[in-house]
């Protein structure tokens, strides 16, 4: 493989898409060093009960201590938690919570760095609708002021070439909900 074929099969990055992946790298690390101890630790517990390891060494510890605890006594020792194993399923519940807990915790973090991408893909659809508009535009243009093509009215391209209001965007979102319920009640 020749130099040159390597450079034509490296893809290259336009700059503004470069700048769009360097400022999502911005905004992962900005969550990332923003997380407290405590926050960081609750994560790894989250990636650690999230493994299918942590399934069968919960479910070993539940059988030796039910094993251990039910065959104590033939072996002439009292069972620390004989059956119904009330301590057993006071731990379950308590490790249940903690879990519950934890879970929550990390979600919480994930949905905060979720916002931070929902917000920048927003703005990043909200730049494209207002390029394409403006590229709509100025072929309109072009073709108003081209002597060699016949100057037509285009409704749809007329449209199109006005950029969105987002406040007129949102205002209807936030009003299709009530349209909605107002078309199931009646």
């Amino acid at each position: 493989m020749t130099a040159a074929f390597a450079e034509d099969a490296t893809p290259i990055l336009p700059p503004h898409i470069e700048e769009t992946v360097k400022a999502i790298g911005r905004v992962q690390a900005q969550h990332e060093s923003e997380a407290t101890t405590l926050e960081r630790l609750m994560e790894q517990l989250t990636a650690a009960i999230g493994r299918p390891a942590f399934l069968v060494w919960l479910a070993l510890a539940v059988a030796a201590w039910t094993l251990g605890n039910a065959f104590s006594a033939r072996f002439g020792y009292a069972p620390l938690d004989p059956p119904p194993f009330s301590w057993l399923q006071g731990a379950i519940s308590l490790s249940a919570l903690s879990v519950t807990v934890i879970i929550l915790t990390s979600q919480r973090r994930a949905d905060k760095l979720a916002g931070l991408r929902a917000q920048l893909t927003l703005e990043l659809a909200i730049l494209g609708e207002q390029k394409t508009a403006k590229v709509i535009e100025l072929i309109e243009q072009t073709r108003r002021d081209n002597p060699l093509l016949n100057d037509r009215v285009d409704l749809e391209a007329n449209a199109m070439a006005r950029p969105a209001d987002p406040e007129a965007v949102l205002d209807a979102i936030a009003a299709a909900p009530e349209a909605v319920t107002d078309d199931a009640a009646t």
